[in-house]
């Protein structure tokens, strides 16, 4: 949500342009076993990602709503039972249980446009816990001045909807942003959970929404998002190409580094294109965590726009792989979400942790369509 304040200095204001229409959702179904790929994907490879979803799903009030179209956790305690009792490597038996009990519907818009899928990845960073001349990028916890108001507890319209901010003088202000955050505006005010070696690796690390701080005795730590400054998300290198330093194929991270290392005196200024700022916490246990509640798994995992997309169920992606040499035709689970995953065709592919998953995740503009998969119980009879 946005409060504007407008001046408007001449007596008729011009005529307001006529905004363009929303595209629609829309779904068509599709025989499962005509899905792209459909035969080919080791299926029980996406096990342990829809085992993590199904013990949340399980752990719900029965009748709490997933999502649109495809109803209540109750109406998923049958399918869970049965991922539960499959075993690891049963990619026959969960094909069959698929084929049998499921529906695929494809998800599209009208208009139909091709959607988009990118990759994001965890990253490893050097930091530590003390501050050192080697070591002194802060990694803030959640600000004791952070608030978050649920607009929907004030009007009901609004629910879902929410407003970052501080309070001053009794007034709510928007957060600080990044260039003030990077001047040690909420020193005082945040907790310092790592300090880091590198600039980058703190922007990468906040763009991502989790990772792994790696101390110099080799110890790690995860850590993942706890909070945000409120601010929309700003790109770095669409920026950069904009501004002509670097090309459209060879804005990956590596190039945005190489940038930054030979211009060191405009480095704050460029990361200040993006003023959204987050703030972590420590966690334990396996995988980053999403923000369906469950662990992550490299290669099943995705984000989506849960306008169009409710989390921790089955989606069949098949677009094009960053390698070019396949196409990403596979079993996956809706576990995540994204400040720049928006639209009604759109995901981002979780390809794991460290510098091999970045390479893929950096390369990964795709196009493609996916498929959600419900039991055939929630499609009305025709």
């Amino acid at each position: 949500m946005a409060l504007v304040a407008c001046d408007q200095s001449e007596e008729t204001a011009a005529p307001e342009p006529t905004p363009e229409p929303e595209a629609a959702l829309r779904y068509v179904p599709v025989a499962m076993t005509a899905l792209p790929g459909w035969s080919a994907d080791k299926l029980s490879e996406a096990l342990p990602a829809w085992r993590h979803s199904c013990r949340k799903i399980l752990n719900l009030p029965a009748a709490k709503a997933l999502g649109p179209g495809v109803g209540t956790a109750v109406d998923w305690h049958a399918s869970c039972e049965t991922i539960g009792a499959l075993s690891d490597d049963d990619t026959p038996g969960l094909r069959g249980f698929l084929e049998t009990h499921f529906a695929a519907l494809q998800v599209t818009s009208i208009p139909d446009e091709p959607g988009l899928f990118t990759g994001y990845f965890e990253p490893i960073l050097e930091a530590s816990r003390e501050r050192s001349e080697a070591y002194s990028e802060p990694i803030y916890g959640l600000p004791q001045d952070h608030v978050t108001v649920r607009l929907g507890k004030f009007d009901p319209a609004l629910k879902g909807k929410s407003l970052v901010g501080r309070v001053q003088n009794g007034q709510l202000l928007p957060y600080r942003n990044r260039d003030e955050i990077d001047q040690g505006a909420i020193a005082s005010q945040a907790e310092v959970l790592f300090w880091a070696r590198d600039a980058l690796d703190v922007f990468i690390l906040q763009v991502q929404g989790s990772g792994i701080a790696q101390m110099p005795d080799g110890t790690r730590q995860r850590i993942g998002f706890a909070g945000h400054n409120g601010h929309a998300y700003g790109s770095l290198g669409r920026w950069l190409i904009a501004e002509g330093e670097l090309s459209p194929n060879r804005a990956a991270w590596e190039d945005i580094r190489n940038w930054l290392e030979s211009n060191p005196e405009k480095a704050r200024s460029a990361l200040a294109v993006n003023p959204r700022y987050i703030f972590f916490r420590e966690l334990d246990g396996d995988g980053p965590l999403g923000a369906a509640g469950v662990p992550l798994v490299a290669e099943r995992s995705m984000a989506v726009d849960t306008e169009h997309m409710p989390l921790n169920v089955p989606v069949w992606l098949d677009a094009e792989h960053p390698e070019g040499s396949q196409r990403l035709q596979r079993l996956m689970l809706a576990q995540d979400v994204g400040s720049a995953i928006k639209g009604i065709v759109r995901g981002d592919f979780y390809w794991g942790t460290g510098r091999a998953a970045l390479d893929k995740a950096g390369r990964m503009k795709s196009t493609g369509s996916y498929y959600i998969l419900v039991p055939k119980a929630l499609i009305p009879a025709s």
